[in-house]
């Protein structure tokens, strides 16, 4: 069966970064990289700056037909963003590809204003996830407020100039109380989440998709025991670091041995995040306009992107 996507190996993609410049310092990258991840300067030259290439032709397009449209209408409207959403699995670096790219769309003319939101914020508090029964099952798409996502979404794609989003601290492990992030009529907006992709499973509330308001997507692939892998080698690093932290909601992690956080670290992955993966996450994959395939070392190797 033929496939619905163009397949790019890393030369491949490469080569239509044409002449887009490089606009990042080696400073910048290390701030924007995850935990236990390294991503490369060629990483960004081979990778990164091609999308960010692809990205702007899109959002320059789409700029184009609004103001069409609005010259055909005689109205003028309110600037509406373009929004960019990116999914994947735990650990597999989502939020750093969401973050590099912020950085890199950014620079370019047409489009300087690039906000990022990522899902947590819209998670509900722990207080309403433990009063039905599903903490442990936080990160699934039963555990998100899908009226307040929507609703979100909904305001940002009809030009209000301001949109507020709650705050999630990782520290705390929670909603932060009266704490908001506030969105002014960017010209991009990222929007990064592990079930960005998800159709919603309650018809009842909603017809829509949060993906319907979503310009173009983007699914962070790997295979799963990579990802199993740098979840585990995170969760080690975190000890020395976030969990030592007297605030942190996982402190009694810190003092773990090696073996004694491999073992919880891979406790966690079983319980709940490879579930989530294989049922929740992974289906969603297919739904992506674009798809990064990273190897065993945290590189894109290959590119998939969805047939217009």
């Amino acid at each position: 069966m033929a496939s619905p996507y163009v397949t790019f190996n890393r030369e491949q993609w490469k080569s239509l970064r044409a002449s887009t410049p490089l606009t990042i310092s080696d400073d910048e990258l290390a701030c924007l990289q995850g935990v236990n991840e390294k991503i490369s300067m060629d990483e960004v030259s081979e990778v990164y700056l091609p999308l960010s290439r692809l990205l702007n032709l899109h959002v320059g397009a789409t700029q184009e037909l609004h103001q069409g449209t609005h010259t055909f209408l005689g109205i003028q409207d309110a600037k509406v963003p373009f929004i960019i959403g990116i999914a994947g699995s735990v650990a597999v670096g989502k939020s750093t590809t969401a973050r590099i790219l912020q950085t890199l769309l950014s620079r370019w003319p047409n489009h300087p204003k690039v906000e990022l939101v990522t899902t947590d914020g819209f998670l509900y508090p722990n207080r309403v996830l433990e009063e039905r029964g599903i903490m442990k099952r936080k990160g699934f798409p039963e555990s998100y407020d899908l009226r307040r996502f929507l609703h979100f979404l909904s305001e940002i794609k009809s030009g209000e100039p301001e949109v507020s989003a709650p705050v999630y601290s990782h520290l705390v492990y929670d909603i932060v109380p009266d704490q908001w992030q506030t969105v002014r009529q960017p010209d991009i907006l990222i929007v990064e989440g592990l079930n960005v992709l998800q159709p919603p499973r309650d018809k009842s509330l909603s017809e829509l998709f949060v993906s319907d308001f979503f310009d173009f997507s983007i699914y962070v692939d790997a295979k799963e025991q990579d990802i199993f892998q740098w979840y585990v080698e995170r969760f080690k690093v975190l000890r020395q670091t976030a969990f030592s932290n007297p605030a942190s909601y996982f402190r009694r992690y810190a003092s773990l041995s090696d073996e004694e956080a491999v073992e919880v670290a891979t406790g966690i992955w079983k319980e709940i995040n490879e579930i989530n993966l294989r049922k929740n996450i992974l289906p969603t994959r297919v739904r992506a306009r674009l798809i990064l395939e990273k190897g065993q070392d945290h590189s894109v190797q290959r590119v998939k992107l969805r047939r217009l």
